[in-house]
C-alpha cells in the first residue's frame, strides 16, 4: 500500500464533522424538514421608506435632478403610477393619501395637455403652481425636522448622572501648617484690612448760612445788640465756631457794623439797614 492509499484510509476513518442549520430546545438540528411550509410573503423588504406622497414626489424629483419649479408631470406621474402598483403587487396597504396624489397628478397632466388660450391679454396659471408651493414648503419642513433631530438630546446622547450623595462620607484631612506660614497669612489679612479702611462722613449740626440768619433776627428791630449774648454756650465749641465764622461772614458783606466804645469794652452789633 503506497502514501496515497494510506491518506484515503485515513480520511474514511476520521469523522465527518457537519454544522448544524438550528439549535431548538438544546438540540441540533441538521436536515431541513421535508414538511416545513414557506409563505411567498413571509419575508418582505422595503428599501425606502417614505412618510407620505408629498414626501415620494419629493424623492422621485430629488433623485432624477429636477427642477422643481418645472416638474415634468407625464415621467413623474408614470413612476408615481409604478411604485403604487408595486405596493398593490406586495399586498401593503396603501393610504388614501397616495390615491389623491393620483388622482392630483392626473388632474395636472391633462390640463397640461388641452390647448393654450392664445389671447395674451389672459394670462393662464400654471397647472403645476398649487404642487409645486406645497412641495416646497413640504421641503423647508422636512430640512427643519432634519435640523432639529440632529441636535443634541436628552436620554439620546446625554444621559443624567444621578448619585446616591447620603451615604458616602469624606474626611477631610487636615492642612499641614507651620507656624511661619499661619504668620504670613496673618500678615497678608492685615494688610487687606488696611486697604479697606472707611470713614462716616456725617452732617454738620450747625450751619453758617443758619446762624447768619438767626443773628440777623436777633438784631432786627434794635438799635444795637450785645456780642456775647448772641452765643449759645450749650452748643460747644462747634457752636461758638459757628457763630463767630457768621459774624465775619456778615461783616463781609456789609450786612452788620461792630461797635466798641474804647479798649476793652464791650462790643455790640447793629444793623446797617
Amino acid at each position: 500500500m503506497n502514501q496515497t492509499d494510506h491518506a484515503t484510509a485515513a480520511a474514511a476513518i476520521e469523522p465527518v464533522l457537519i454544522t448544524p442549520i438550528a439549535t431548538v430546545k438544546g438540540q441540533a438540528v441538521v436536515d431541513m424538514p421535508k414538511d416545513l411550509y414557506i409563505p411567498p410573503d413571509a419575508m418582505q423588504v422595503l428599501l425606502e421608506s417614505f412618510e407620505g406622497p408629498l414626501d415620494f414626489l419629493l424623492y422621485l424629483i430629488r433623485k432624477q435632478n429636477l427642477d422643481i419649479l418645472d416638474i415634468p408631470i407625464a415621467a413623474v406621474t408614470r413612476q408615481y403610477m409604478e411604485y403604487i402598483e408595486l405596493m398593490q403587487g406586495l399586498s401593503l396597504e396603501l393610504a388614501a393619501e397616495y390615491l389623491v396624489m393620483a388622482a392630483i397628478l392626473a388632474e395636472i397632466k391633462s390640463r397640461m395637455l388641452l390647448p393654450r388660450v392664445a389671447d395674451p391679454e389672459l394670462t393662464e396659471e400654471d397647472p403645476r403652481a398649487e404642487l409645486v408651493r406645497r412641495l416646497q414648503e413640504y421641503e423647508r419642513y422636512k430640512q427643519a425636522a432634519e435640523n432639529l433631530d440632529q441636535l443634541p438630546r436628552e436620554d439620546r446622547e446625554h444621559f443624567t448622572a444621578q448619585a446616591d450623595g447620603s451615604q458616602i462620607t469624606l474626611e477631610k484631612p487636615l492642612p499641614t501648617v507651620q507656624l511661619q506660614q499661619l504668620l504670613d497669612a496673618f500678615l497678608d489679612v492685615l494688610k487687606r484690612v488696611e486697604l479697606n479702611a472707611s470713614h462716616q462722613i456725617q452732617l454738620e449740626a450747625l450751619s453758617v448760612r443758619e446762624k447768619m440768619t438767626h443773628i440777623l433776627a436777633c438784631i432786627q428791630g434794635k438799635e444795637h445788640c450785645l456780642f456775647t449774648q448772641l452765643f449759645n454756650l450749650e452748643e460747644g465749641r462747634l457752636g461758638v465756631v459757628v457763630t463767630f465764622l457768621a459774624f465775619l461772614e456778615l461783616l463781609k458783606q456789609s450786612l452788620l457794623d461792630f461797635v466798641q466804645t474804647g479798649p476793652f469794652a464791650p462790643i455790640y452789633l447793629k444793623s446797617k439797614e
